[in-house]
């Protein structure tokens, strides 16, 4: 009869549970992944920044992108944040996908009509963020005139001060320090500045800006979302990173007008102001 040893396992090793554990805990956080998530936005950050706005000294404004990146993982090429006048402003689609984001219970707006003067069109709102069903909420107010909008939003007055309400609230429920580009009015125009937007900038003779049918593409944008023309020859010269938008490339025209497009069509208003600091000194003080 073969007789049968058992030697125990040693018990002065270690058993690497830790290695092991994402096998059977439903709760656990992985928190490399997330580490490893938001480093990859932050490069991809950066990469847009120095993309978008090749000349404007974009350096010195990294180091602020980076900590609004991992605080808030917005993101340049969604739009979420843009470069305007030598500061960082996060847009209203920003706001709202950072909202969905850390599951927002929801906003409530109303007019505060002590404030409002339709016949002057002259409007304010409050609007009150919950950040969750217990939360007791975050208010913010937001107030339109034409004396404080952009002359291409004139008549829109109800919707920016809406928007402006609802901004300030959530830049409050979640700590936002940055002003969001749709609450500033020190960029806006005079209205008789304002040039007529069907009227096209000058074509270049060698029939560049992308082929015929980008630049179709192009002056259908700017009709169909009565955008100001020359402003946006300035921003597409500015994006592709050219002295004269006749020596921009085709892929490069082509970027710009899916980006122009996206833009348009997400958030109207922060593109008219990215557009606005385009303006010359004359044209702003006239």
């Amino acid at each position: 009869m073969v007789a049968l040893s058992y030697e125990p396992p040693s018990v002065t090793e270690p058993i690497p549970i830790d290695n092991h554990l994402w096998l059977w805990h439903p709760f656990v956080i992985h928190m490399d992944d997330i580490m490893k998530r938001n480093l990859s936005l932050e490069k991809k950050n950066v990469k847009a920044a120095k993309t978008k706005w090749p000349d404007k000294q974009i350096a010195r404004f990294i180091p602020l992108l980076r900590e609004l990146t991992r605080a808030h993982r917005l993101s340049v090429a969604a739009g979420d944040i843009i470069l305007l006048n030598g500061g960082w402003y996060v847009t209203h689609s920003g706001l709202l996908r950072l909202a969905r984001r850390s599951r927002c219970t929801g906003i409530h707006v109303q007019p505060t009509l002590a404030f409002c003067d339709p016949s002057e069109k002259r409007w304010a709102f409050e609007a009150t963020v919950y950040k969750s069903r217990s939360c007791r909420g975050f208010v913010g107010f937001g107030d339109a005139d034409p004396s404080n909008v952009c002359s291409l939003v004139h008549g829109a007055e109800m919707r920016v001060a809406e928007t402006r309400a609802v901004n300030r609230a959530l830049r409050k429920a979640y700590g936002i320090g940055i002003c969001s580009v749709e609450e500033i009015g020190s960029f806006a125009e005079p209205a008789h500045s304002y040039r007529e937007p069907n009227q096209l900038p000058p074509q270049p003779a060698n029939g560049n800006y992308g082929g015929p049918k980008v630049r179709d593409r192009l002056c259908q944008l700017i009709r169909q979302h009565r955008l100001d023309p020359n402003l946006v020859k300035s921003y597409a010269t500015d994006f592709c990173g050219v002295k004269a938008l006749r020596e921009a490339t085709r892929e490069q025209v082509e970027a710009f007008v899916a980006h122009l497009a996206d833009w348009a069509e997400k958030d109207r208003n922060a593109l008219l102001c990215q557009l606005n600091s385009y303006l010359s000194p004359k044209e702003g003080a006239a």
